[in-house]
Formats: structure tokens, sequence, C-alpha cells
């Protein structure tokens, strides 16, 4: 298994890497691009794009934006609304695997931004069925939140004639640089299902399952190219017009709106993922289960090509988070109707070869992750700490207990007396 010298991602990346002859992967190639880059040249280019869908006729919005209440979604809001003047209406797909702390940002976000909001909310029984259906087709537990997440936005920017859809960052291109930032990537259907879903849409569920009809799957089904061509929908990344740097954004708007923080289990990072019980917990495991690598691999790569941390600390962090095991795995397997047993089931039939192997006792074993695999010390690719930041821990108005619930639908605390949040 090959490792970049720099940020120390596999080349086994699930969203495809290449590593060019010094061994420096092409997501820190691209990532270089934001230090050659005019962004306020490109924050123009921004602010003509947005002035033309702003104040339409006949509208009452001008633009969506999908959320789910994290750290990100309030930059994008503020920056959209507060900055640019545009009315958007915030969307967003129910993962059915919300944190109270979760639903508290979500709240907040649609207070303190004051917005027009829509949810989509499916089926319990429906999702449950679907994520069985996946788990076994190709060892995911997240699919249908992959996928209602980036369906829904369009389904009602479409329904509604509502022609721009704001997205933040680019993943493919800030994790793999799959794409230059002078690309101008927009997300489309192909997009969506080429690489988003791996080439799996909602249509290759049909006939998995006698539970599940196409009926079933509309929350999941993206509009016709007919209807896209008829809306003109575009959606574009906001991550192409300015320098991206999460972390830093995030921090503005704990100070600006109050957002809460919170530790996870599997990553240093206490920022992102932490409206979902399984984003970085039990769907992330099974990630380095089928890999070798995981969300703290991502958080590491990031900070790194930032200069937040050295190799030396993002190979200490890797070995810390990797391998844990997530407490709320039983959580999941109640809410779902399974054992454990059946589960590492449809997870071995999709492990990676380069990352995994049996060992003579037929336990398996991972050889392909940077901690089996030292890197040499003292390279000259390795960049050097400018910008070292500690991330926030804010206090929490209730606990978050990951091991005991999912919530499907909860009261939000923005009214510190309501539901006895907090004494008074």
């Amino acid at each position: 298994m090959k490792f970049c010298k720099r940020c120390l991602y596999p080349e086994n990346h699930a969203l495809n890497i290449i590593f060019d002859a010094e061994n420096i992967c092409s997501g820190c190639r691209i990532h270089e691009e934001k230090y050659q880059i005019n962004w306020l040249e490109k924050e123009k280019e921004l602010f003509s794009l947005l002035k033309q869908y702003k104040n339409r006729p006949n509208t009452s919005y001008d633009c969506v934006i999908p959320v789910v209440g994290t750290g990100d979604d309030f930059f994008i809001v503020d920056l959209i609304k507060n900055k640019y003047g545009l009315n958007p209406l915030l969307v967003t797909y129910n993962t059915h695997f919300s944190t109270k702390v979760g639903i508290r940002n979500l709240a907040r976000l649609i207070t303190k931004l004051d917005c027009d909001h829509m949810m989509s909310t499916v089926g319990p029984d429906t999702v449950k069925e679907i994520t069985k259906i996946t788990l076994r087709k190709f060892g995911d537990i997240y699919w249908h939140v992959l996928a209602g997440s980036q369906t829904f936005p369009v389904q009602v920017a479409t329904k509604l004639n509502i022609p721009l859809i704001i997205w933040g960052v680019n993943g493919w291109l800030d994790q793999v640089g799959m794409f230059s930032h002078h690309d101008r990537v927009e997300m489309t259907k192909k997009v969506r299902k080429e690489h988003a879903l791996r080439g799996y849409d909602a249509e290759s569920l049909i006939g998995e399952s006698d539970k599940i009809t196409k009926k079933d799957l509309q929350a999941f089904t993206y509009p016709s190219d007919e209807q896209l061509e008829k809306s003109r929908v575009r959606g574009i990344y906001i991550g192409n017009y300015i320098f991206w740097d999460s972390q830093k954004q995030i921090e503005s708007m704990i100070d600006r709106f109050g957002y809460e923080t919170h530790e996870q289990e599997r990553t240093f990072n206490l920022y992102e993922s932490i409206y979902c019980v399984n984003n970085a917990s039990l769907h992330d495991y099974i990630k380095y289960l089928k890999f070798g690598y995981s969300k703290v691999s991502d958080h590491v790569a990031r900070d790194i090509r930032l200069g937040r941390i050295d190799r030396n600390k993002g190979i200490e962090l890797i070995n810390k988070y990797l391998t844990i095991k997530p407490k709320s795995l039983q959580l999941f397997l109640d809410w779902i109707g399974m054992d454990e047993e059946e589960l590492m089931i449809h997870i071995d039939k999709h492990r990676d070869p380069r990352a995994w192997r049996k060992n003579n006792n037929q336990e398996w074993e991972c050889h392909g992750s940077v901690i089996n695999n030292p890197l040499p010390t003292n390279t000259k690719d390795e960049l050097l700490i400018h910008d070292p930041r500690e991330y926030i821990q804010t206090p929490l108005l209730e606990e978050q207990n990951w091991l005991t619930e999912y919530i499907l639908l909860g009261r939000t605390y923005m009214d510190e007396a309501n539901f006895k949040a907090k004494e008074g």
C-alpha cells in the first residue's frame, strides 16, 4: 500500500486518488492551488454569479441551501443571506440518526439566521429496509443519507422553480483532488451517481426486497432530465470561490451564533458530524473495516495540509482513533433488527484486499493502514506547522447520550427555560 508522504492518505482512498513521482497525492497537489489563487477575484466572480439569481420576479426564494445544522451550514447561510443578500430556502433530509446537539444546532441555524426551512422525513420502516438492502449489496449503512440529502434539495428546487442550489465544499476536490478549483465543477446528476453514490442510484435497489417498491424510493429518486432542463437548476460549490477553511469558519460561527460542539469517539475533530450518531461512529468504523482508513485520516490530512499539525502528530492521532469500536454499535443493531455476527458477514464481503487479509487463524488483519506501514522520517516533503489551532469544546445545553437513542424529531431548547433545558 502506498501512502502520501505529506498527508498520509492511502492509495485505496474510496474517492480515488493518484500519486505523482514524488509520492505526493493529488489531494495535496490540488490543495497547493489555494495559495496561488487570487481569492478576491474569485469572490467577485461569485458575487456576479449570485446577482443573476437575486430578487427574481414571481418567486419567494433566490436559492436552496441544503443543511443539517453543521458549522459549515451556519457559515454558508450567513454568507449567502447576510453578505450577499439572497433569500434562501433551507432544506434538510432527516438522517433518522439525529443527536440532541444536532437538533439544537439546526434549530439555532433556522432561528438565528431567520430562514424558512423544509424537511424530508422518510418512513422509518422504509429507511430500515433500504439500509438492510444497501448493507447487503455494498456494505453501507449510510446510502439513504447520502442519496436523500443530495436528492431532496434538487426535488424542492425543481418543484418550486428555484434554479440555484448552493453547496459547501466539493469533497472530491478537497480530499483527493479529483478536480481543480479552476474547473468550477458543479453538482450534477452524473456527479451525484458516479461519485457520491458510487454508481448506485435508487433504481439500483428495485427488486432487491419485496418490501420496497418504486414508490417507496421516491425520496431518493432524482428529477428527470426533462424536469432539470425545464427548471434549469444548477448546483454550485462555495468552495470554488472562497478559501475554504472549515475550522476557522466554524470558530467564527461559535463566536457569533453559539454553535455547539461535541467530542466524538473516533476523531479529534469536535465540529463536524456531531448532528448524527453514526456519521463519525458506526458508519466511519465500517469505512475502516472496508478500507483501512477512516474519518480521522480525513481530518489529519486536512490539518496537515493547512499547517495545523505535522505528520508525526497525524500518525499519533490516527493510531489513537482508527481502530476504536463504537459504543453505539448495539444501538444500531437493535434499530435495524440484526446481531453483530450478521452485520459482520455483510461487511466482510466488501473488505478491500489491499488493506485486509486473513491470518493463519482465519482472523481479519489490517495490513494497509498507515500505522502498520511506517513512513520515512525527516522527509523534505513534510509541511511545516504555521497555523496551529485547538478545537473548541463548547458548553452543552443538555448532555448527549450517544448509546441509547436515535432521535427522529425532537425538541430544540431554543428557549432556555422551555422543557427545563436549563433551570429557570
